[in-house]
């Protein structure tokens, strides 16, 4: 196996409208999706449920997301999942990439409360990269760039290890341009 790329897709709480009084967006799912660099193959894909401390899954959250209360109830505190990133896929050692910049800052802001950053230094911006590789003008969402590369969406849209794993065609479709940073 060659050098692996974790891709990455969080779920977080969320409303159709603003944020009610005393919660705030907590991560509910991590996806992750395993890239073999050198092989161009997508290797693994996995799903951590996070059970959030301050919000509450809304009826929008659920229809959007699939998940529900009970669901996410069952899930680990936010500080496990982050030790579990960093003890099963070397979240630390690994490079990795989002869609954007939200899910980095989205662990940034969470991890500020002192939970220990799961991930190393070394963070690319799939949509940054996917949109100068095609000479797009404006940077598309994922289920957009899937329809602009040809490929299908696999999965449920919203769903962290499904968006991980469409993340991770596109980079691979990135990758096969010769156009992924460093390769």
């Amino acid at each position: 196996m060659g050098p692996l790329l974790n891709v990455v897709d969080v779920e977080a709480t969320c409303w159709d409208g603003p944020v009610p009084p005393g919660q705030t967006n907590e991560i509910i799912e991590i996806g992750l999706c395993v890239v073999d660099l050198d092989a161009g193959e997508r290797v693994a894909k996995h799903r951590v449920l996070v059970r959030p401390q301050r919000s509450k899954v809304s009826a929008f959250c659920t229809e959007l997301t699939g998940l529900t209360q009970e669901e996410v109830d069952a899930g680990l505190r936010f500080a496990e999942a982050c030790a579990l990133l960093g003890r099963e896929h070397q979240a630390g050692s690994r490079p990795w990439a989002s869609w954007g910049d939200y899910d980095r800052k989205q662990f940034e802001r969470q991890c500020g409360g002192g939970v220990r950053y799961p991930f190393g230094r070394s963070h690319t911006n799939a949509k940054a990269v996917f949109t100068e590789a095609h000479g797009l003008r404006r940077r598309p969402g994922m289920a957009q760039a899937l329809r602009h590369a040809g490929l299908p969406l696999e999965g449920r849209h919203h769903s962290g290890a499904d968006d991980a794993w469409n993340i991770g065609a596109l980079v691979l479709e990135v990758l096969a341009r010769g156009a992924w940073p460093g390769r």
